[in-house]
């Protein structure tokens, strides 16, 4: 897996899954909060399956 996501944009998927983990705990309370595990987990792994499928990379660094 070779990274295809930048820096700020690892940050800003990392800062929003967080968000929409707490709702889970916090706020409405629903399950459907639980999928802000995917930007979570993309934003800390660095990569993103769509991403290489369409062969996209916003990491400057990686190319």
């Amino acid at each position: 897996m070779k990274q295809n996501i930048g820096k700020i944009e690892r940050i800003a998927r990392i800062a929003v899954g967080m968000a929409l983990i707490s709702l889970a705990f916090v706020g409405p309370q629903t399950p459907w909060a639980f999928l802000g595990a995917v930007p979570f987990l993309t934003g800390v792994l660095g990569w993103c399956p769509p991403y290489s499928m369409l062969g996209i990379s916003t990491c400057r660094s990686c190319k």
